[in-house]
């Protein structure tokens, strides 16, 4: 039975390796791993397994297959020992990874912590079912083995009853590869991002480099890619969709409300937004070239186009069927609107009436006449105030003959006095 040994990549970069004889053959460049599921028994967690070795024998580089070296401990140096030099075949390339050309010194997603992290130093280890890489070393102690004097580093701090940071990435944990400069593909990993909240998911794409944002961006499904693309700074939304192709980015701003829409155009080429509204299906580009026609000072090019209407005929049962049908979001039910048969706004609806109240009884019983509203062309400069004074969570948005147009929700308000960009 094979003896477990630990190592680290930085220990055997460079070193030599042996025949069964204990000749030296050549030197060890890089080491080799299969970028898909494979795992140490008995747990299911992602280990990557060693494949091959990249070498340099007689003045020539080669990768040699790794089912045919053995690696033991004497001391504290590793030997590696090849009972046959076997070449890897092009299929044994095949999903795999060089990791000191793609792993050294670039940066990960740490999945636990939500954040891009740099990789310093590369653990793997020999069990009887193989080499795997088991952990990434993100630490202090990662970094100063990479250059030799971790030991010594560690003896002197000894001295003060100290250690060195240590810091370890379970494989399992690694979301995906900034593959700003190489190619990488790992998906089992990089489906990990998908299942992270849009916010987090916004924060670590916000740190990764242009090339490996979008890629990653690309690789969500439209409903997840809305939701993150709302959640970046400006600057990261304007390079994505800049660099999205046309029929991509269009089909994720079709899944984000047009208010948002409108916000993100602003920081866009004017030709590169009308070839997105034109790709764009009709009714969604509709709604948002309307948002677009409003300065920026005006009530309009802050309110949202999505909201709720009921006439006031219909029960607190059938409004409840509705709301369960439709899903909405849960600032679009901040208030629910009354409007009569020419879509004026008539009345306003507080979710807490339609909960307290039984299911028989009439929206016309329960609703709230005079509803404070302000019109689409008013300043934006009085919205705090109105939305403050009255309490409100979202307020409706009419045209001058009081046809609903929109509503603004108090969170686009605060965010707006925060970047004082348009509110005073």
């Amino acid at each position: 039975m094979t003896a477990q040994i630990t190592f680290y990549l930085s220990q055997i970069i460079g070193i030599k390796f042996y025949d069964a004889n204990g000749d030296s053959i050549g030197k060890i460049l890089d080491i080799i791993i299969y970028a898909t599921h494979t795992s140490v028994p008995p747990d299911d967690s992602f280990r990557p397994l060693v494949v091959g070795l990249k070498t340099r024998i007689d003045g020539k580089t080669r990768y040699l297959n790794f089912n045919n070296i053995h690696i033991s401990r004497i001391e504290k140096k590793y030997i590696f020992s090849c009972s046959k030099i076997v070449d890897m075949t092009e299929k044994d390339f095949e999903n795999t990874l060089p990791l000191a050309k793609n792993i050294l010194d670039k940066q990960i997603v740490d999945i636990n912590g939500r954040k891009l992290v740099r990789v310093n130093d590369v653990r793997l280890v020999t069990v009887s079912s193989g080499t795997y890489a088991i952990a990434v070393d993100v630490g202090t102690e990662g970094l100063l083995r990479r250059i030799g004097i971790a030991e010594i580093v560690n003896k002197v701090l000894s001295l003060t009853k100290k250690n060195l940071n240590t810091n370890f990435i379970l494989w399992d944990d690694v979301g995906t590869f900034d593959d700003s400069n190489y190619n990488i593909k790992l998906s089992s990993s990089s489906a990990k991002l998908h299942k992270l909240h849009p916010s987090d998911l916004a924060d670590i794409i916000e740190e990764m480099g242009k090339s490996t944002r979008t890629k990653i961006f690309e690789s969500l499904d439209e409903e997840k890619a809305a939701d993150v693309l709302e959640e970046l700074e400006p600057y990261a939304q304007a390079h994505i969709i800049e660099n999205l192709s046309i029929e991509k980015a269009a089909d994720v701003l079709e899944k984000m409300p047009a208010d948002e829409v409108a916000d993100l155009f602003d920081v866009i080429e004017d030709d590169r937004v009308e070839m997105l509204l034109n790709e764009m299906e009709k009714e969604s580009s509709e709604e948002v070239r309307e948002l677009l026609e409003y300065s920026g000072r005006e009530v309009g090019s802050l309110m949202t186009t999505d909201f709720l209407s009921f006439k006031e005929t219909m029960t607190v049962e059938e409004t409840l069927d509705e709301l369960r049908k439709q899903k909405p979001e849960a600032d679009m039910i901040y208030s629910l609107f009354i409007t009569d048969k020419d879509e004026r706004l008539v009345a306003t609806v507080s979710l807490r009436d339609l909960v307290v109240c039984e299911p028989k009884i009439m929206l016309s019983n329960i609703m709230h006449k005079n509803a404070i509203s302000v019109f689409d062309d008013d300043k934006i400069d009085s919205l705090a105030e109105i939305i403050s004074k009255y309490d409100l969570l979202a307020i409706p948005v009419t045209d001058r003959d009081m046809k609903m147009e929109g509503m603004v929700v108090i969170d686009d308000i605060v965010e707006d006095l925060l970047n004082k960009r348009k509110t005073k």
